[in-house]
């Protein structure tokens, strides 16, 4: 699974204290047993009428998903749901996961969709690690609160899909992201009937493997032409799998991505020399001088990694020789590497063994998840069966530059495409380079070089950003694979634009 998360963070985790029943009281025995039963009942009502008025999403029909308190999380939850929906109305073999939580700021009439990638990794590392209320991050002793919240302003919903991902239901069966994209449309049709949302704004959004996934949905909620259930609105992807991967979104940029930041490889001269050798030889450079310009001078070829050049793992293996803790997500990490509450087994399972946070019993038990399932971060088995695709993950589909991305762009005139600079899995200079392979508003690429600086206060400059007939690009300083997580403060403005409170970074 090359875009599952290899984030590690430390943990000290507190054992929830036990709670004792007391036996019943004298005043429930007897006479009195009948008249108590209807006061509790009556409270209990009284309760969820305070909050129905206070939440407004909570129903009759929305009550089974309500989750008032998380294993360790030491914060009230607000107006929080969870749970499984089925794909298909009444069809509970073939269910994908979901946490909603709306926002804590004013009423909006939106939904925000976050989407990980994979394929199969979880959406509920966005949720606890980059843009949820709270989050446990990298050596921290429990979760915090997160100030840079996408929960702050929109209505958040992170959905574990496709099918054999995190807590979903089902087999997986799907060889291409029409499919998947069929599945997740299906899913957000009855999460909206279940929670009575219509006439609200939909923005998807998601990183990495999310790239394909992203534009593919995007383009399904298009074709319900729905604007009442179905109203898309933009779309942003982070570091994001959308062109032809092993090749220009790796080989191509592997080389002067290690040059621009030596100073984390630190490598020998002769190792560099080899390098720049192999860029050479293997037309890495002919590449890049022939199609990175601006304007584009034309659609690139298809072309496959020859033999003895794949330059991309070649400095994988000796980054890892000089750094054994080196992480391809974000190569500025050094040893020590700490541990993971996300896949790290470091809490107890309820049977003697140890297992991860979203693992465990009483997190299952808490978030209405399936208590049968076995919880990983990245899924152990292949969500797509077919065969081939990037990384021959099954996924059979065209890269999302050559119909779906553009389609989007077109309909919404409000997608970004952002990349972290700190990330080596999914390279800056890839990304742009898949972009100036895309036709979209009539044209190829962008026809100027991005240039405009993003100022953040109290950080400064954090990269570049361009905008070109509905494309928003943005590149970011000192960020790795997961910009939400590494950089909240410029993730939040990308939100900002999304959701058109601004016009540029």
């Amino acid at each position: 699974m090359f875009f599952s998360s290899v984030l590690h963070i430390a943990l000290l985790a507190a054992a929830s204290a036990a709670v004792a029943v007391p036996n019943p009281l004298p005043s429930e025995l007897g006479p009195f047993a009948k008249l108590n039963a209807q006061a509790k009942t009556k409270a209990k009502l009284e309760e969820r009428d305070d909050a129905s008025a206070k939440y407004r999403f909570l129903s009759d029909a929305t009550q089974q998903y309500q989750v008032t308190s998380l294993p360790d999380v030491p914060f009230t939850l607000g107006e929080f749901y969870s749970g499984s929906m089925p794909i298909k109305t009444g069809d509970t073999s073939r269910e994908l996961f979901f946490v909603f939580q709306p926002t804590i700021g004013a009423p909006v009439d939106e939904i925000t969709i976050w989407l990980n990638g994979g394929p199969g990794c979880s959406s509920l590392e966005g949720f606890f690690q980059e843009n949820g209320l709270y989050v446990w991050r990298e050596g921290d002793p429990a979760p915090i609160q997160n100030p840079w919240s996408w929960v702050n302003v929109t209505n958040m919903l992170w959905v574990e899909q496709p099918v054999g991902t995190g807590y979903t239901t089902g087999t997986p069966t799907a060889k291409t992201e029409e499919e998947i994209a069929r599945d997740f449309v299906g899913f957000l049709g009855n999460f909206m009937k279940a929670f009575s949302i219509s006439n609200f704004k939909i923005y998807v959004t998601g990183e990495s493997y999310a790239g394909r996934y992203v534009p593919y949905i995007a383009s399904a909620i298009l074709d319900k032409k729905d604007p009442v259930n179905f109203n898309l609105s933009g779309a942003i992807v982070y570091d994001p799998c959308i062109g032809q991967f092993d090749y220009v979104q790796q080989q191509v940029p592997a080389y002067p991505f290690i040059k621009a930041n030596s100073n984390f490889f630190k490598f020998s001269t002769s190792t560099m020399n080899r390098l720049a050798n192999l860029h050479q030889s293997c037309g890495y450079q002919r590449f890049l001088d022939t199609y990175l310009t601006f304007p584009a001078k034309g659609l690139q070829p298809p072309v496959r990694t020859q033999s003895g050049c794949n330059i991309f793992n070649t400095a994988y293996s000796a980054a890892q020789s000089a750094n054994p803790c080196f992480n391809v997500y974000e190569i500025n990490q050094t040893c020590p590497t700490p541990q993971d509450v996300m896949s790290d087994n470091i809490f107890p399972d309820g049977a003697g063994g140890q297992t991860n946070y979203f693992d465990r019993p009483d997190v299952k038990a808490a978030l209405h998840a399936p208590a049968s399932s076995q919880w990983t971060e990245c899924s152990n088995q292949n969500v797509f069966v077919g065969r081939g695709g990037p990384e021959n993950e099954g996924d059979l589909s065209a890269d999302s530059i050559q119909y779906v991305l553009p389609r989007v762009i077109d309909a919404t005139k409000r997608v970004l495409v952002a990349n972290g600079d700190y990330d080596m899995i999914i390279m800056t200079q890839g990304t742009l380079l898949s972009i100036q392979n895309m036709t979209w508003g009539g044209s190829l690429g962008f026809s100027q070089k991005p240039a405009t600086p993003i100022n953040i206060p109290a950080q400064g400059n954090m990269g570049i950003q361009h905008y070109e007939r509905g494309l928003m690009w943005g590149e970011t300083y000192e960020s790795g694979h997961m910009g939400p997580q590494y950089q909240p403060a410029v993730a939040w403005r990308h939100l900002a634009w999304l959701r058109g409170e601004i016009e540029s970074l």
